[in-house]
C-alpha cells in the first residue's frame, strides 16, 4: 500500500464522511444514482434530489418501469438533463440485459449509457467493495497537486498520465475507504480556491504544499470565451391562469423537457404572436436573463402574454398546464426559476 492511500484510509476512519444518504445501508444502485448527480453539481445540492428519486425510483426496476417525462420531472432544475435520460437507458437496458442487476464488470458498466471510467470505478469500488481506479474532479486535483503535475489538466497525455498514478495508488483493500477517501480531501480539504492545507493528511509529502504552489495547481489550457446564443420566449397565460408550454422533442440540451415556446430570432416569435385573438394583454416584455452551459452562454428575452380569448391552434408538441400540472413535468432551470418568480 502506498504512502498516499494509507494516508488517506487512515484519515477516513476517523474524519471521513459516512453519513451522506448514498452511503447508508449503500448498494451498487444508490452509487450509481449518486455518482451520475454529483458529475457537475456539489454535494449540497444533489442532496435533497437524491432523497426524492430514491423515494420514487427505490431500484433498478422502478426506474425501467418508468418513462422519460416521469424521470426528467424528477430531475428538474439539476441540469445537465442528458444524465437524467442516461439513467433511463441504462436502467432498461440493466433490467433487459443483466436481470435488473447492476453490473460489477468496469466493461460492462462502461458500456451503460451515461457511464465514463471514473463512474463505473465508483460503482465497483463503493458499490460492490471491489478494486477499480477513480479520477473524478475531486481525486484529480489531490493528485496533481500531490505529485506537482504542471501540465494543463485538460490535456489527454495527462489524463493518461493521472490514470496510471490512480491505479499504481490503489489499495489491495479497503478500496471503497480510499476512493470515498480521496473525494472528501478533495472536495472538503483540498479545494479548488484556498485549500486548507495544514489539515490535510498529504501535506508532509505533497510536492505542491511543500514548494508552496498549491494554489495555481491544477493548470488549464487558455480558456476560450463562450459564445452566446439568443432565444426569444413567449410565455403565454390564459384566463384560467394556465400556461402553455412545448415540448423539446428535437436535439438538444432540452430534450423531453417542456419549456416557453421559444424562437431563435425576434422576428418569428413575433409572427407567432401577429396569429394569437388580438384582444390579448401584455403583462410584460423586454425581461431579460442569461443562463450558463458548458460550453457557450444563453441569452433569453421573454414577452409575457395574458390571453382573453381560447387559444386552440396548438402543434402536437404543445399543452396547456395549470399549476399542479407543472410539478408533474420536466423543466428546465431557467424556466423552473422564471415559474418562481411570477407565482
Amino acid at each position: 500500500m502506498s504512502i498516499l492511500s494509507s494516508n488517506l484510509i487512515r484519515w477516513h476512519k476517523k474524519s471521513g464522511r459516512k453519513d451522506l444518504p448514498w452511503q447508508i445501508d449503500t448498494n451498487p444502485y444508490k452509487v450509481w444514482i449518486s455518482e451520475v448527480m454529483l458529475q457537475q453539481t456539489q454535494v449540497q445540492t444533489v442532496i435533497p434530489y437524491f432523497l426524492k428519486f430514491m423515494s420514487k425510483f427505490p431500484n433498478i426496476d422502478s426506474l425501467a418501469n418508468s418513462n422519460e417525462n416521469e424521470v426528467l420531472s424528477y430531475w428538474s432544475g439539476l441540469g445537465y438533463y442528458s444524465r437524467g435520460r442516461n439513467l433511463f437507458k441504462a436502467a432498461k437496458i440493466i433490467q433487459k440485459e443483466f436481470s435488473s442487476t447492476m453490473p460489477s464488470c468496469l466493461e460492462e458498466l462502461e458500456s451503460l449509457p451515461g457511464i465514463g471510467k471514473s463512474t463505473a470505478g465508483a460503482i465497483r469500488s463503493l458499490g460492490f467493495k471491489l478494486k477499480a481506479p477513480i479520477l473524478d474532479g475531486n481525486a484529480k486535483r489531490v493528485l496533481v497537486r500531490y505529485f506537482k503535475i504542471e501540465d494543463p489538466i485538460d490535456l489527454n497525455k495527462t489524463s493518461i498520465e493521472l490514470w496510471k498514478i490512480a491505479e499504481n495508488n490503489l489499495p489491495n483493500k479497503e478500496c471503497d475507504i480510499y476512493t470515498q477517501a480521496i473525494m472528501d480531501v478533495g472536495s472538503l480539504i483540498c479545494k479548488r480556491r484556498n485549500p486548507n492545507c495544514p489539515e490535510c493528511p498529504l501535506k508532509r509529502k505533497c510536492l505542491a504544499n511543500k514548494e508552496n504552489i498549491q494554489n495555481t495547481l491544477p493548470n488549464k489550457s487558455p480558456k476560450k470565451a463562450k459564445p452566446i446564443k439568443k432565444l426569444y420566449w413567449l410565455i403565454l397565460q390564459n384566463k384560467n391562469g394556465e400556461l402553455l408550454l412545448e415540448n423539446r422533442k428535437s436535439k438538444g440540451v432540452w430534450k423531453g423537457l417542456w419549456t416557453f415556446i421559444g424562437f431563435e430570432e425576434s422576428n418569428s416569435r413575433l409572427r407567432y404572436q401577429e396569429k394569437l385573438p388580438k384582444d390579448y394583454k401584455i403583462l410584460e416584455e423586454g425581461i431579460k436573463t442569461q443562463h450558463v452551459f458548458t460550453h457557450y452562454k444563453l441569452d433569453i428575452d421573454t414577452i409575457s402574454i395574458e390571453l382573453n380569448k381560447d387559444f386552440q391552434n396548438l402543434d402536437n408538441n404543445k399543452a396547456w398546464f395549470n399549476s399542479d400540472e407543472l410539478t408533474g413535468i420536466g423543466l428546465p432551470a431557467p424556466v423552473s426559476k422564471f415559474l418562481e418568480r411570477i407565482k
